[in-house]
């Protein structure tokens, strides 16, 4: 998904409210033995909807940006960062967009910090691919490629002759 063409030129326009930056409900379908310790929605994310651009929703609006780039950087180098004023947002809160370095640094600061108690707000994080241009794209598919090939000459000959045995029997 490449950034939306609008006026203004660049990666760092203000989006608009996509389906995908809304926050999902709690799953109550899941069976007893699936639950976790905290309730979740459950959500599957492909390569391309993740993202290392990630929207940070409801930051406490008492100038703590500073902070909040801190903790992302617990996670991963972080080398771009603005807020998003023009953003739709609850009152008394502001909207950040952030972009790390690499996507395994996106990826864990989503699942560290999305609903997580900060400065008295709670955050809502969310990958926003529609900022990726098409270089990125290449780039994350190419690594995803990689890893694909990786984990499958990883796996040895001897399971894929397990997987033919088993699907001869069936």
């Amino acid at each position: 998904m490449a950034a939306p063409d609008r006026k203004i030129s660049g990666c760092w326009v203000v989006p608009e409210v996509y389906k995908h930056h809304e926050q999902k409900k709690v799953c109550i379908s899941r069976p007893k033995y699936r639950d976790g310790r905290k309730a979740k929605a459950v959500k599957v994310y492909t390569i391309n909807l993740e993202s290392r651009y990630l929207m940070v929703q409801g930051v406490p609006a008492i100038g703590v940006m500073e902070e909040l780039i801190q903790l992302c950087a617990l996670y991963g180098t972080v080398e771009e960062y603005r807020p998003l004023d023009e953003y739709p947002s609850e009152e008394f809160t502001e909207v950040y967009l952030v972009k790390f370095q690499k996507l395994t640094s996106a990826r864990a600061a989503k699942r560290h910090m999305d609903e997580k108690s900060f400065f008295g707000g709670v955050l809502h994080v969310c990958y926003v691919p529609e900022y990726e241009s098409v270089e990125d794209i290449k780039m994350k598919l190419w690594d995803r490629r990689r890893y694909v090939i990786r984990a499958v000459q990883n796996i040895g000959p001897g399971w894929i002759d397990l997987h033919i045995a088993v699907q001869h029997c069936g």
